[in-house]
């Protein structure tokens, strides 16, 4: 093995050329993504919608109830509003005296 400087040269072709065919190979996926994204347009499906439904899929349980329950607060702040009771009362409770 060809060794400059403390650097193995053939190990790290090998590595670099393995980089080098990975990169290709994901240009390619990106590509036939990308025709994939254009047939459901094509078909009258919303992409931004789309992205995010899988953007969505891609958390766990835990991180979208979070996200969403942020969400939820911020739209609530900036509009003003006050955030929703965790239950309504319902009528004749005892607290409608």
């Amino acid at each position: 093995m060809v060794q400059a400087g403390g650097v193995a040269g053939e190990q790290l072709r090998s590595f670099i050329e393995r980089i080098e065919r990975l990169e290709e190979e994901k240009k390619g996926i990106a590509e036939d993504i990308k025709e994939v994204y254009a047939g459901a347009k094509a078909v009258g499906f919303d992409t931004k919608v789309m992205r995010k439904v899988i953007a969505i899929r891609k958390m766990d349980q835990a991180d979208r109830q979070e996200q969403e329950a942020l969400l939820d607060v911020y739209l609530h702040a900036i509009e003003g509003g006050q955030m929703p009771e965790a239950a309504p009362a319902a009528p004749g409770d005892a607290d409608d005296e």
